[in-house]
């Protein structure tokens, strides 16, 4: 294997901001890649999140693993920025070979109410977010994406297929979004069959994102902190681990073998040998029907 096995390849991490994304886009950078970062957060405006993390942070820090970082503001519900940012990437680097559909950033979600006592238009937003966005970018990257072989695209969400078809995700909007993205991957995949490309449906287990380490009050650092107060937190993984994940699925020649199926990073770590960084090797959503969702006391062994 090469040092930097993507060099030469370009890829768009839609809603690159933090998270998933920000792992995912360094992921990809210290692989080589060339990596479009787009997201609404910039050091001069931040999005309704109101997060510190921006855009150019994440490329940056893209650039300093080993890649080529490059933020672009974009909200992913203005179709015409979207286009221009695909003609962007067209006009600049001439082809795409990977994109991730990432784009999230809602912080309006309320938990465990049903739809009758929600608020209408937080619950629409979040739609509009996370369905519309995703929409809208594949409606333009595709077909720059299609003009080389072996692209790949993946929809990037929170639960397999298998686990979100028989829980409830504590919200009427937060699993109806989670369930129309993994429609999209879905018929992506459909579409894409006929074309040398390939997509699938790609969930991180639980994420230790800037937003969960600020809620427990703990760094990536001494993230085990957080365990006294809720313990099976023991399975949660890096944004990184996802980003390897990614990684693995855009070097692999045969990547087409997942073509339309919903995966995990610690089900891709079993098969193509990447950690999360301390070395291990968690599998959340195996450990939360396991464990956690049967009231079994917090205990990682075997699972990471």
């Amino acid at each position: 294997m090469t040092e930097k096995p993507m060099a030469g390849k370009v890829a768009l991490v839609a809603g690159g901001t933090r998270g998933a994304g920000r792992g995912t886009a360094i992921q990809l950078g210290a692989a080589g890649a060339t990596v479009y970062v787009t997201g609404r957060s910039t050091r001069a405006q931040r999005s309704e999140m109101n997060r510190p993390e921006t855009i150019e942070e994440t490329a940056e820090l893209v650039t300093v693993a080993g890649g080529a970082g490059i933020a672009v503001q974009v909200d992913h519900l203005v179709p015409d920025e979207v286009r221009d940012l695909v003609a962007r990437i067209e006009f600049e680097q001439g082809a795409l070979h990977v994109l991730v559909n990432d784009i999230w950033g809602t912080s309006t979600i309320e938990w465990n109410k049903p739809v009758w006592e929600s608020d209408l238009n937080a619950g629409l937003r979040t739609l509009r977010l996370a369905v519309d966005t995703h929409a809208i970018t594949s409606h333009f990257a595709l077909p720059l994406l299609l003009k080389n072989p072996g692209g790949l695209v993946i929809e990037m969400t929170d639960g397999t297929d298998e686990y979100n078809a028989v829980n409830y995700r504590n919200s009427f909007f937060y699993d109806l979004a989670k369930g129309a993205v993994s429609r999209m991957a879905f018929a992506l995949a459909h579409e894409l069959r006929s074309h040398d490309a390939t997509s699938v449906l790609l969930t991180p287990g639980w994420l230790r994102s800037e937003d969960m380490l600020d809620d427990f009050g703990v760094t990536e650092e001494n993230w085990r902190d957080a365990l006294t107060s809720e313990p099976h937190f023991a399975i949660s993984e890096s944004p990184a681990y996802v980003g390897r994940a990614v990684v693995a699925l855009a070097q692999d020649p045969d990547v087409s073998r997942w073509h339309g199926r919903s995966l995990s990073s610690g089900e891709l770590a079993k098969v193509y040998g990447f950690t999360d960084r301390d070395g291990s090797q968690p599998d959340a959503w195996r450990y939360v029907v396991e464990v956690q969702d049967v009231g079994k006391p917090a205990d990682p062994t075997g699972y990471r």
